[in-house]
């Protein structure tokens, strides 16, 4: 079965590819709306960060304002950050298999008008982010720095995925800044927990392209840990959920973000018993199940908040 025209190698399928007006539809696939977990684990590290101050402020829950205005910040700065890693590694795309039918290396839209559509996205971050406090202002700017660099990692370290989790962590950050101000223990220990998780799962993605990243030169933790990739993310995740359970422990959660970090926990040990990174469809759909494991810990910390009211 042929894909639809203009569509992305493992994108297929999707209501940009069904729905969207014609004109709409590279810009959408610029910044992955026809594929949006990288939104989502963006997004997840926000509202943990979130929940994690309601728990510390003894509310029963976050600000339904801030959990809408991260919704739609991560979704924003996601697209732009995708569009940058785009024109930037745009000959590497055109040399990757699964890649080359992104939109700037398969000429669905030029450069110039890629980086267009990078600054208007950027702005619709930035008006979200100027609803915050100037601390979380001020935080957030700082991250655009991480965010620049990371496209470069790449080509010079078999740890790009460490600049990624700085880069996707920040929001674990952000969620405590923008709820009161500053930062403190917890958050930086969230910080590092999310850190060590997105280590994880973006190994996992990484090797889908691992033969074509070796061909060309590009380096992963992928090809770094290659037949040791389990016990390594065994390893990533069982520090990640050290962390997170003592960013809960010293925001005062109970035994309800308790019961939700072991269910985060069986989770990715079910994606490292599912996981064979010698099938490509596999290492996507278990990656693609870390919005699960996500949402499932944010779960925990809400229903944590909440119940403590009750109780």
């Amino acid at each position: 079965m042929s894909r639809p025209s203009g569509s992305v190698a493992d994108a297929t399928g999707n209501w940009v590819d069904t729905r969207a007006p014609a004109f709409l539809r590279p810009y959408l696939r610029l910044s992955r709306l026809d594929r949006p977990i990288g939104s989502w684990l963006l997004l997840i590290p926000c509202w943990w960060s979130l929940a994690l101050a309601a728990i510390a402020a003894g509310a029963r829950a976050p600000s339904v304002a801030h959990i809408v205005l991260f919704f739609i910040g991560a979704f924003a700065m996601r697209g732009a950050g995708c569009t940058w890693n785009d024109i930037v590694d745009r000959d590497l795309d055109a040399a990757v298999e699964r890649t080359r039918s992104r939109p700037i290396p398969s000429g669905q839209v030029s450069v110039a008008r890629a980086a267009m559509f990078l600054v208007a996205q950027a702005l619709v971050g930035l008006a979200v982010l100027l609803s915050f406090n100037l601390f979380a202002v001020g935080l957030g700017i700082a991250s655009l720095v991480i965010v620049a660099v990371y496209p470069f990692m790449k080509r010079i370290t078999y740890w790009p995925q460490i600049v990624l989790g700085l880069a996707f962590s920040w929001g674990a950050l952000m969620g405590w800044a923008a709820a009161f101000g500053g930062l403190a223990l917890p958050p930086l220990l969230l910080y590092a927990g999310s850190i060590s998780w997105v280590i994880g799962y973006d190994t996992i993605y990484a090797h889908q392209d691992r033969e074509d990243d070796a061909l060309i030169g590009i380096k992963s933790t992928a090809l770094l840990f290659r037949e040791r990739t389990k016990p390594m993310l065994a390893a990533f995740y069982a520090l990640a959920v050290i962390l997170l359970g003592a960013a809960g422990f010293f925001a005062g959660g109970g035994i309800v973000f308790a019961f939700g970090l072991c269910a985060f926990a069986a989770h990715l040990g079910w994606q490292i018993a599912r996981l064979n990174i010698a099938d490509p469809d596999n290492c996507l759909a278990v990656f693609k199940s870390d919005r699960d494991a996500g949402l499932i810990l944010f779960a925990g910390l809400l229903l944590d908040a909440a119940l403590r009211q009750i109780a």
